[in-house]
């Protein structure tokens, strides 16, 4: 449970809080997109967007979550990696397309694939911010810490102003040790990154995505649900408080 979880409920409850939310799922596996409801037969359209083929806005399509859109994809969004090599300027790609739609939306998102490609290299180049969702296991620290570099070397390269939003904790359980430590280390290590809010181990979180909706239309009291909500919550207050 890590990024596609957060990106899809923390999308539709900070939409929950009024705020209008475009989530852009540049991810081949789509697992954004039918986590919130949308058949992998709609195609990719953030692909269509890569290639030219469509403007931004033509790509978006709503979902069950009142003021939250979606940029879906698909696993044709694979082969873009090899069309987007011979194109000129191709890690800006998205950051061009999406600027028309800067005005439309208070908060957007993007799910990233679980590796540094060529498409989460345009990602990271869109984004403002970076939020890193770690699970309370043995080896989280070490996998931030090449995250950071990651965004260390974006900053240097094509992104200056590219910042990091906030550290997660997800999977987190009371009950071990071990969650306990990992949660003391990354707050000891990133004291201003690190999220207040932590992300629970629950199974209702796991079953929302076969029925394709997020966690707060799902099962709006589990503790998941909770935990979302107070994250949305936070993040805004970070930003706008």
């Amino acid at each position: 449970m890590g990024k596609t979880t957060t990106s899809v409920n923390l999308s539709a409850c900070v939409a929950e809080q009024g705020k209008r939310v475009l989530l852009v799922d540049i991810d081949p596996q789509g697992n954004a997109t039918s986590g919130l409801g949308r058949a992998h037969e709609d195609g990719s359209k953030v692909y269509d967007v890569l290639i030219g083929a469509c403007e931004a806005r033509e790509a978006v399509v709503a979902t069950g979550c009142d003021s939250l859109d979606l940029m879906p994809s698909a696993i044709e969004l694979a082969g873009a990696e090899i069309e987007l090599v011979g194109m000129d300027n191709r890690e800006m790609l998205l950051k061009e397309a999406l600027r028309p739609l800067a005005d439309e939306y208070d908060y957007l998102f993007i799910d990233c694939p679980p590796s540094l490609s060529l498409l989460t290299l345009n990602a990271l180049s869109a984004a403002d911010t970076v939020l890193i969702p770690i699970q309370c296991e043995y080896y989280a620290l070490e996998g931030v810490g090449q995250l950071v570099n990651t965004i260390k070397l974006m900053r240097k390269k094509l992104n200056p102003q590219l910042g990091i939003e906030g550290i997660l904790l997800t999977m987190y359980d009371a009950r071990t040790n071990l969650c306990a430590q990992v949660v003391q280390e990354v707050r000891e290590h990133f004291p201003e990154e690190a999220f207040e809010t932590m992300i629970p181990r629950n199974v209702r979180l796991s079953e929302a995505p076969s029925y394709g909706l997020p966690i707060h239309l799902y099962d709006g009291r589990c503790s998941g649900a909770q935990a979302y909500r107070a994250l949305a919550k936070e993040l805004i207050r970070r930003n706008e408080g």
